[in-house]
């Protein structure tokens, strides 16, 4: 499963570089293949894995803001792995060029 989880904390200054920061430091503490991306973080896991990295993320940037918007998407295709990087190579494949990632 691919989980893509956007958290965007509210409440205390206009930057939330240092709030994503802390987050990233979560995910990766995680083990599970990430990756990062200007709007959101691609995380590839089971289901249990991929809600308590989406919980503990939530939870860590709630510390600190007055409010916390988190928004996730899952791509549950069964038991594949690879899939982060896997639908973009099948695209290339099919474009029979690559694309800009």
């Amino acid at each position: 499963m691919v989980l893509e989880l956007t958290i965007i904390p509210r409440g205390q200054s206009r930057s939330i570089s240092g709030d994503i920061a802390n987050l990233a430091t979560i995910i990766e503490d995680s083990g599970l293949d990430y990756k990062m991306t200007a709007f959101g973080t691609l995380i590839e896991g089971t289901w249990d894995q991929l809600m308590e990295v989406a919980k503990s993320c939530h939870l860590e940037t709630r510390k600190e803001n007055e409010r916390v918007l988190t928004m996730m998407r899952l791509d549950d295709y069964g038991e594949r792995t690879g899939e982060i990087e896997g639908a973009v190579d099948r695209v290339e494949k099919k474009l029979g060029r690559p694309i800009r990632r």
